[in-house]
């Protein structure tokens, strides 16, 4: 193993590991059983990225390409695909999917390319039964992104507001209907008009080209800093939280905010 360099080699630990004498708890692992570590691991690149810190970038990759061989050894297991299946099937894809690179094609803009990858795409599956262009988005992807997937999906084809001040007056009409709402007092009703405003919100996001979900990322780790600074206060003066107003946790909360956190 020692002779082997990269790729393989993670291929070869990997295999040792759910061989017959390898690690009990890697041998116990499914496609199923995988699935939130996968996430996980996803969600740990993202956050890494987000802190600017290259060599833990390139740390959380490294155990997120660990989940794709631990997938790959179980499927080659039960003889349904490879590693190397994995791989072929993406760098034909990725050919197939940029003609304007690999083929005669011509795209001006990236609108074009994401005109042409869809209608690439739609002649890829048009075995597989579709009744929608909204299929396909995976049903576990968080709500916020899940939303902007499927607004993105819609505008591909022209279901779009053409202009931002129509976006925003959309805003407007969910907010106000949001609080007839809670002026009627009926939480099934709230809870409608809640989502219909945060769908408004997220089609906002996407117009001006902003990730509602790194956006939302963002405030919560600045809220969690802020309100940290407020503990950190009550701490050094050895009072309890909740014994302080809220106007000396505002003060706080400000205080924090021009320090940058």
């Amino acid at each position: 193993m020692e002779k082997l360099d990269g790729m393989e080699k993670l291929l070869a630990i990997m295999a040792k590991l759910r061989s017959e004498d390898g690690c009990p708890w890697d041998k116990k692992q499914t496609l199923e059983s995988l699935k939130p570590f996968i996430i996980e691991e996803a969600y740990e690149v993202v956050e890494a990225i987000e802190r600017g810190e290259s060599r833990e970038v390139c740390e959380e990759l490294g155990d997120l390409l660990l989940q794709i061989a631990f997938l790959a050894q179980i499927g080659k297991e039960s003889g349904e695909f490879d590693f190397d299946d994995v791989v072929r099937g993406i760098n034909e894809k990725l050919l197939r999917r940029h003609p304007h690179v690999f083929g005669d094609e011509k795209a001006e803009n990236a609108e074009e390319v994401l005109h042409r990858w869809e209608q690439i795409k739609k002649e890829e599956k048009k075995d597989r039964k579709r009744n929608s262009i909204l299929e396909g988005i995976p049903r576990a992807l968080p709500a916020l992104l899940k939303a902007h997937r499927l607004q993105d999906r819609a505008a591909r084809v022209g279901f779009d507001w053409k202009h931002l001040s129509q976006v925003l007056e959309k805003v407007e009409e969910e907010t106000a209907e949001f609080k007839e709402a809670l002026e009627n007092k009926n939480p099934e009703e709230i809870e409608n008009e809640f989502g219909d405003m945060l769908f408004a919100l997220v089609n906002l996001s996407r117009f001006i080209q902003v990730s509602p979900e790194d956006a939302l990322r963002k405030t919560i780790s600045r809220f969690i800093a802020r309100f940290q600074h407020i503990e950190e206060y009550a701490a050094r003066q050895q009072v309890e939280l909740h014994t302080l107003t809220l106007e000396e946790m505002d003060r706080l909360w400000n205080e924090a905010k021009a320090m940058g956190k």
